[in-house]
């Protein structure tokens, strides 16, 4: 049995840290996986860096430099597509979460460092198996509507998560508080049909301000998990008072929704009463200026607009070239996967998708469609920046093996198919399904690109047999491999089974030992490039841009809006 550890305040130190400070002393940990796995088990950001500083014989962060006295007041607007903003546990897509990311807030936070925090949580503990989680809750937060923030909230959103009917993604993320049960009904074939629901006792609540996380499998990425941008926890009885939190804004951020309407405009106003720092600014003004990110830019340069949320890559050299005008880069694990359902024809026949995969050309894609700014993909979604990556064999194509495995398939004169887009993060993305287009042509394969609108592929990105669908960062592949791959998730969208993966992710997530986990991240990772689930040209640099007056942003890769801290000089 590991001894307790504790730390200076007398709280308890998972006992791995002290293994984990062992292995950066020894150089066998960098010191961004360093810092990264001790927070999640519970030490403070501060402590962690101070750890790494001393081990390493200096600072672990080089020196801030001397920050400017910010001014309060002002209103900030940014140039964004306003979408949706019904319910927060339901969003497909990161815009939607950076109108309603300042109402309703996460139990912990994700900076752009790649660190996870405390928020609503003021800190939390993991059993030394990572299968029992233990989050204390900050006293003192107030819903905007007065109520006291506290442990039925959390739990509350928990069960709403895991509750199938919800639809959540989050059913993913938290598959380890979930167990499967007949519903005594059979399928076509006979089969029992079953059922998800989340595991009894799976949230638990200790005290008014304590909730303890019982899991059935360990899981390492709890804390980061829960800054997934569904995870915004809202209030006790969102179910009863409508369901619509644009309808119904009621939260414990600094902001309220003073005003907002869809593809339009949604306004926001610093609120009294806020259980944090006072935010700089008075006022957040996001404005749909439609989907053309050039004419973003032109505002931004206008004067029209303080900031803007994304422009493409094509973008970049005008942009820089914008008078006062401050251009925000960001390495990424954003992507774009050509993803098949796997259970409609052709792409029921692995060789078919096969046969795609071996026409792909990653690094030229790369070149063509992104302008070399990110790095090449490898059709598992897993990339060279996340902690627990397994470098394979490097994929080169092979149109001869594209032909056989046509050929073996049935399709001895070549195939016809089309694949739907909507340039939802720019239009790199027809550039890269254009130039594959030709990369398929030696092999027999006619591949039609069909362009919809960004608001027409949000309507069918799950539904469509073959599409093209950008996929944010997350700090971990894991997290991804979650939300998309895992059997019967609702972000599956290409409708993937494997029990043998599935498995061998829950193998990857439970694994703190970093080397360990990359070994089991190879399995898992060639089974998912194997299966030939998704063709992924690449890995995406991500760009925004401020005006002149803008101070305190800092582009999150997750492209999160984080506006506490910004002012207006």
């Amino acid at each position: 049995m590991k001894k307790k550890i504790e730390d200076h305040n007398g709280r308890r130190v998972h006992a791995c840290v002290p293994e984990l400070c062992e292995q950066l002393r020894k150089g066998g940990l960098d010191r961004r996986e360093f810092l990264r796995t001790v927070t999640l088990l519970g030490v403070s950001a501060a402590a962690a860096y101070g750890m790494a500083g001393k081990i390493l014989g200096g600072p672990a962060v080089k020196p801030a430099r001397a920050a400017e006295t910010p001014k309060r007041g002002g209103s900030l607007r940014w140039a964004m597509e306003v979408q949706e903003a019904d319910d927060p546990a339901r969003f497909d897509w990161t815009p939607k979460s950076n109108v309603t990311r300042h109402l309703v807030e996460y139990l912990c936070h994700t900076g752009p460092d790649n660190i996870t925090r405390p928020y609503l949580a003021e800190g939390w503990e993991a059993s030394d198996d990572l299968k029992t989680w233990t989050f204390k809750l900050r006293r003192g937060v107030k819903w905007s509507n007065g109520d006291d923030f506290g442990a039925d909230d959390v739990i509350f959103n928990f069960k709403r998560w895991l509750n199938p009917k919800t639809g959540s993604s989050n059913i993913g993320l938290f598959s380890a508080m979930t167990e499967e049960t007949k519903t005594g009904k059979k399928d076509d074939q006979g089969n029992p049909v079953m059922a998800t629901r989340m595991t009894e006792g799976a949230a638990e609540k200790i005290d008014a301000h304590t909730v303890r996380l019982n899991l059935n499998t360990p899981v390492l990425s709890m804390p980061e998990n829960l800054y997934n941008y569904p995870a915004a926890i809202v209030h006790r009885r969102f179910e009863e008072e409508g369901g619509d939190l644009s309808k119904n804004p009621v939260g414990t951020g600094a902001f309220a929704l003073a005003e907002y309407r869809l593809r339009d405009k949604a306004v926001l106003r610093r609120r009294d009463g806020y259980w944090g720092p006072r935010p700089f600014l008075d006022e957040i003004v996001y404005s749909d200026l439609g989907g053309d990110q050039a004419a973003w830019l032109a505002a931004l340069a206008a004067g029209q607009v303080d900031g803007i949320y994304e422009f493409s890559v094509n973008q970049l050299e005008m942009a820089e070239k914008l008078s006062g005008v401050e251009v925000h880069t960001a390495t990424t694990a954003q992507t774009g996967v050509a993803r098949m359902q796997v259970d409609k024809a052709p792409f029921t026949d692995k060789r078919v998708r096969q046969a795609l995969q071996a026409c792909m050309d990653h690094r030229e894609l790369l070149k063509l469609a992104y302008g070399g700014k990110g790095a090449p993909g490898e059709d598992h979604h897993v990339s060279p920046i996340h902690p627990e990556y397994a470098r394979l064999e490097p994929q080169k194509p092979d149109h001869g093996k594209a032909k056989r495995l046509l050929f073996e398939a049935g399709y001895r004169n070549g195939i016809k198919i089309t694949i739907e887009l909507g340039n939802t993060t720019g239009d790199w993305e027809q550039d890269a399904m254009r130039a594959f287009k030709e990369q398929c042509r030696p092999a027999g394969i006619d591949l039609t690109v069909k362009v919809v609108s960004s608001a027409r592929y949000a309507e069918i990105w799950n539904k469509t047999p073959f599409g093209f669908t950008s996929w944010t960062h997350r700090p971990l592949g894991v997290m991804v491999l979650n939300l998309a791959y895992r059997t019967g998730v609702p972000w599956n969208e290409s409708h993937y089974s494997n029990p043998a993966f599935d498995l061998a992710l829950d193998e990857a997530s439970a694994t703190l030992d970093v080397n360990e986990r990359r070994k089991k991240m190879a399995r898992v990772q060639a089974m998912l490039q194997d299966d030939a689930v998704i063709l992924q040209p690449l890995w995406r640099a991500v760009f925004s841009a401020t005006g002149a007056k803008v101070r305190g942003y800092r582009l999150h890769p997750t492209l999160y809006h984080q506006f506490n801290e910004v002012w207006l000089s």
